[in-house]
């Protein structure tokens, strides 16, 4: 009786130590899956000259043409904000599938596929079917950044590509420019992001031109919070009649439109914004203190708009088995 009693006492505490490692295994995965998600080493190994790769094209292509680096940035937000950084935004239309490309916000505006061709060619050349487009995108929008003056920060990687897209979702999700502030910061709180981090990424808008179709109303409606000479430069090339002039483009920065830096943070102070959506972050509302902090410190702006890069690089990522690694970043494989 003794000697059963010590063997069930053995198994009882075997039992119990067994059920805690079981339970500690559990915990690591499920850690591993919830917080392991993306890394600044992903491809150390896989596909170590990722970044150079990547970082030779978008110097070359900024060279031919400065807007180009502004375009590729944009390619980064106008994914991410739709369905998160999957890559959807650059797959084709086909007789059975429809994309992104064709909705009102990207509809003749988004460019810069092209670019993104080209990178995925030479990674492909370089590392075979590892490197996924949304992480491309990533990466590009860090360099084009960095190519025009901006700061640098090391990219969060592992995100795999989208097998769907959502023309709808493009339609409702990525602000337009006629944008009240409300409507601002409540779609960028839906995606988890500030209104710190909202003023930083509209930084964004140092760089890059814009349609005259986004800008009308405003050169010609809002002369309470507009300055004189800018609307009157911008009605030069942007006729009151809409169809007439539509696609010309007008700087977003009119001082410094292919250097990254805080003019637009100074130009919003002086009722300079080309934007309804941009001017509306400094006219009288609960970001104009952002707004001027920004406008007097380079080095806040720089800070800032990395922390909200690497948040907004982190939305809703396809990770792990979900997804694919396209060969091909304008059609699924």
């Amino acid at each position: 009786m003794q000697c059963n009693g010590v063997h069930e006492l053995a198994m009882a505490l075997f039992s119990s130590s067994f059920k805690a490692i079981v339970t500690l295994a559990f915990l690591i995965l499920f850690m591993g899956t919830t917080s392991a998600q993306l890394s600044t080493t992903f491809y150390s190994n896989s596909c170590p000259n990722l970044f150079t790769t990547v970082q030779s094209v978008v110097k070359s292509a900024i060279a031919k043409e400065a807007r180009m680096g502004a375009s590729l940035l944009r390619l980064f937000f106008h994914d991410c904000f739709v369905n998160g950084c999957d890559g959807s935004i650059l797959l084709d239309d086909t007789s059975s599938f429809t994309g992104e490309k064709g909705a009102v916000p990207n509809l003749n505006s988004v460019r810069g596929f092209d670019v993104i061709d080209n990178i995925k060619s030479a990674v492909e050349k370089a590392c075979p079917n590892v490197v996924s487009c949304a992480d491309i995108l990533a990466i590009t929008a860090r360099d084009s950044v960095v190519t025009l003056g901006g700061p640098s920060w090391s990219v969060t990687l592992g995100r795999r590509d989208a097998r769907t897209a959502s023309k709808a979702a493009a339609n409702n999700g990525i602000p337009p420019p006629t944008s009240s502030l409300s409507a601002l910061l409540s779609r960028f709180s839906a995606l988890g992001l500030s209104a710190k981090d909202m003023v930083a990424l509209s930084g964004s808008h140092t760089i890059g031109q814009a349609r005259c179709t986004s800008f009308r109303a405003r050169i010609y409606n809002e002369t309470n919070n507009l300055d004189s000479s800018l609307a009157q430069t911008r009605r030069s090339n942007c006729p009151s009649a809409v169809g007439s002039g539509d696609n010309n483009l007008a700087p977003l920065d009119l001082q410094t439109p292919t250097t990254f830096d805080n003019n637009y943070y100074k130009n919003l102070v002086n009722r300079r914004g080309l934007l309804h959506s941009d001017q509306q972050l400094f006219n009288g509302g609960s970001t104009d203190s952002l707004v001027s902090t920004l406008s007097g410190s380079p080095s806040t702006f720089a800070s800032d708009f990395v922390a909200g890069m690497i948040k907004m690089g982190n939305i809703s990522p396809l990770t792990g088995s979900n997804g694919e690694i396209r060969k091909n970043c304008r059609k699924r494989n």
